[in-house]
């Protein structure tokens, strides 16, 4: 299931995933808890916003990015 859609709007999971990184850098596991979504889904789901540039990742820890950040403010 994608979380970035072909429009560029996100999935109701990226956006609960972004929202949960508000706080600061997480690992997955930590993501997975505090978004209520399973940590495979979470998983999967960051490589997809790695890729768009909505997070960054730093050894197996994710961060919003700027335009992560503006995804959440719309």
């Amino acid at each position: 299931m994608a979380c970035v859609n072909p429009d560029g709007s996100l999935s109701p999971s990226a956006l609960s995933i972004l929202k949960a990184l508000q706080g600061g850098a997480k690992p997955a596991a930590e993501l997975a808890q505090l978004a209520g979504l399973p940590v495979y889904r979470v998983r999967s789901s960051m490589r997809e916003l790695v890729g768009a540039g909505l997070v960054a990742e730093q050894d197996e820890v994710f961060r919003l990015t700027e335009s992560g950040a503006a995804q959440i403010a719309q």
